[in-house]
């Protein structure tokens, strides 16, 4: 038992040497964050403000009231909705935020991971075994238990632990990234849906314009003042406008569900949506709008993008430098004779193993590493130059749909509406026929649809120059 007891204390007493050599040899910097599982974020951390790289991110969850964040977390909305209610919905319950915000977590625990020390092994050989000819002291079975313990040369653990958080870091710009696209979606789909709801509203009141010119022309017809082919026309006439008011109902369904989808719901319970569809603002100039594309997600994480690819040919380098592995342990030598524990003697074991560099320098990841920083550069000018790109046509579109709506509100619907009540009065006073009134209802109806679809382009415009800048337009105007 003594003999047991001395072979454990010398072990113990070489793990703590080598312990405290590895501890040296892999040093930990204290730039970086603590390593451990209170580091873990889960998706309603990722949506607090600190972590919010976007400014336009950043000012549509400053613009959420805490209030409906906390009512609306897990009860589905009903009644009517506002874009902020959607907004709160969607960053709390989006299946695909979700998906992302579990990458996140996955990354931390790579960079628990990477901070590791490489575990110490336990050795136990013996030589001379089944020797019954050496009767000398030390002939015989020899027990050597040791301990060994790589020791990490040329910073590589502090290395990796800085590549792990930079790829922590993009996956967070992913989830940024992600994320701008849900709130830039959500906003056209409601924008898709204030459109459904007033083309659902127009068909409504082209109905009863149907009705009404139906009623007119069945008394014309019942005093013999128009013929009866008049009314089967008008009747005509009020079955396509039937066809099309079911149609915008099944349309304006469509548009609920594309909406309630993006908080993961498949049966939406509210309403109708609340906004200003029919509100037009200055734009700023596309030279204005250039001057913010830094704040796009998709060309701000290239910095990240680049410092983890630099990270990793530091790395990279540092697996070059060959890793030593230091053993420390306990002998034990037979006494001569029979074998009597008490004539044993113990000796101590060290060593150490260096490997030799000879063949493998580690130079062909070396090599990679360099090349994919060089492809992360290009990659990073191709992304702005493609970012330009987009915003040059978005903004072509935005501007286009802000004058056409303008055109269309200011001339084409008053005078289309004042053509149908003038032949509406004309028809009644037997001054025009009832072809007239049809095309000048056929017109205003279109002149209707065509104001509220440039309205609609004209916000989702809007929507996807915020999303190419990561700001608000108003933030452009004032530069």
């Amino acid at each position: 038992m003594g003999i047991l007891i001395k072979k454990i204390s010398n072990l113990f007493i070489g793990y703590i040497v080598i312990a405290t050599l590895t501890g040296c040899g892999a040093y930990y910097s204290s730039r970086f964050p603590k390593i451990g599982l209170a580091s873990v974020r889960d998706q309603e951390i990722i949506n607090e403000k600190k972590v919010i790289k976007t400014p336009l991110a950043r000012d549509i969850k400053e613009t959420l009231p805490e209030e409906e964040t906390e009512t609306f977390k897990v009860h589905e909305p009903a009644g009517n909705i506002t874009l902020s209610q959607v907004l709160t919905l969607v960053l709390m319950k989006n299946p695909v935020l979700s998906v992302f915000s579990k990458e996140i977590r996955a990354r931390e625990a790579e960079i628990i991971q990477a901070g590791l020390l490489p575990n110490p092994e336990l050795h136990f050989d013996s030589e001379d075994l089944a020797n019954d000819r050496l009767r000398q002291f030390g002939d015989g079975p020899q027990i050597i238990s040791s301990l060994s313990q790589v020791i990490l040369l040329g910073g590589k653990r502090m290395k990796r632990v800085i590549a792990a958080n930079l790829t922590r870091d993009l996956a967070t710009w992913d989830y940024e990234v992600q994320r701008m696209n849900v709130l830039t979606q959500t906003s056209k789909n409601f924008t898709a849906m204030l459109n459904a709801q007033e083309k659902l509203d127009l068909a409504k009141q082209l109905m009863k314009l149907a009705e009404q010119v139906v009623y007119v022309v069945s008394k014309r017809v019942e005093r013999g003042k128009t013929s009866p082919v008049e009314e089967t026309k008008a009747r005509v006439a009020l079955s396509s406008v039937q066809v099309e008011l079911i149609q915008a109902a099944q349309e304006f369904h469509a548009a609920k569900k594309r909406l309630a989808v993006l908080w993961g719901s498949t049966e939406p319970k509210f309403e109708r949506a609340i906004g200003q569809l029919r509100e037009i603002s200055p734009i700023p100039s596309l030279e204005q709008l250039t001057q913010l594309i830094h704040q796009n997600p998709d060309l701000a994480r290239w910095t990240t993008e680049l410092a983890q690819r630099k990270a990793i040919v530091d790395l990279e380098k540092s697996e070059a430098i060959p890793d030593i592995t230091v053993s420390i342990g306990d002998v034990l030598y037979p006494g001569p004779g029979d074998g009597n524990p008490s004539t044993n003697a113990n000796g101590l074991a060290a060593g150490i193993s260096i490997p030799l560099p000879v063949f493998n320098r580690n130079q062909g990841d070396i090599l990679a590493a360099h090349h994919r920083l060089a492809k992360a550069k290009e990659a990073q000018y191709a992304a702005r130059v493609q970012i330009v790109s987009d915003l040059s046509t978005a903004y072509q579109e935005l501007a286009s749909a802000r004058a056409e709506a303008i055109i269309l509100n200011t001339q084409t619907v008053p005078g289309a509406q004042s053509a149908f009540d003038a032949a509406t009065r004309g028809f009644r006073l037997g001054k025009f026929d009832f072809l007239s009134v049809l095309n000048a209802q056929q017109t205003l109806f279109d002149s209707k649809a065509k104001y509220l679809q440039a309205l609609t382009e004209y916000h989702q415009s809007i929507a996807e120059v915020e999303r190419l800048i990561g700001d608000r337009l108003e933030v452009a105007i004032h530069l």
